[in-house]
């Protein structure tokens, strides 16, 4: 599960990444069978890929986790608090982004381009695979089908819940009467 300030700092990075020529994604897993998984990564077009991991804590950022820095340019994306903290143990090379998720994010330490640590047609396979996902999930949402079964849902659930509230004011009445044989009015 993500945090709110983890689905905070990806708005603001989307926000801060979100420009004319550059396409992004949030959690590409790099390859076909792929173990690793970048939080977010962009592709230009200049061909340059630039993959960011999302750090919220210290132990998420000390978590046995994987890094998945595959672009020509790597960064972390954290709150400027973690940042103070943990700016000795940053690699060299990995560039980061600040920010307490209200906002875009802001550049702290650059990165250095390297060469991707993947073939650059695996690394755009990869992107469109996942970006194909996110789309089918966009297209799924606006399913009329689905929106009408959720709504169907939604009515039985508040019929119960009109049920059981009824059924609990019976039983409390009951009680009471129970309780207090003498207030009872006869009929």
């Amino acid at each position: 599960m993500k945090t709110e300030l983890t689905r905070r700092l990806e708005m603001a990075l989307w926000r801060s990444t979100h420009n004319m020529g550059t396409f992004g994604c949030f959690e590409v897993t790099l390859g076909w069978y792929g173990k690793e998984r970048v939080d977010y990564m962009t592709y230009n077009t200049k061909g340059i890929f630039r993959c960011y991991e999302i750090k919220v804590s210290l132990a998420d950022f000390r978590s046995a986790s994987h890094n998945s820095f595959a672009g020509h340019y790597n960064y972390y994306v954290m709150p400027g608090e973690l940042y103070e903290r943990v700016k000795g143990e940053i690699p060299d090379g990995v560039g980061v982004y600040t920010g307490d998720g209200d906002r875009a994010v802001t550049n702290v330490k650059r990165a250095k381009k390297k060469s991707p640590s993947m073939d650059i047609d695996v690394l755009k396979d990869s992107m469109i695979r996942s970006l194909c996902r996110e789309y089918a999930k966009h297209i799924k949402s606006g399913d009329p089908y689905a929106i009408a079964q959720m709504e169907r849902r939604l009515r039985e659930v508040a019929q119960e819940r009109d049920r059981y509230r009824s059924g609990y004011h019976d039983l409390k009445t009951e009680l009471h009467e129970l309780r207090h044989p003498e207030r009872v009015p006869r009929r």
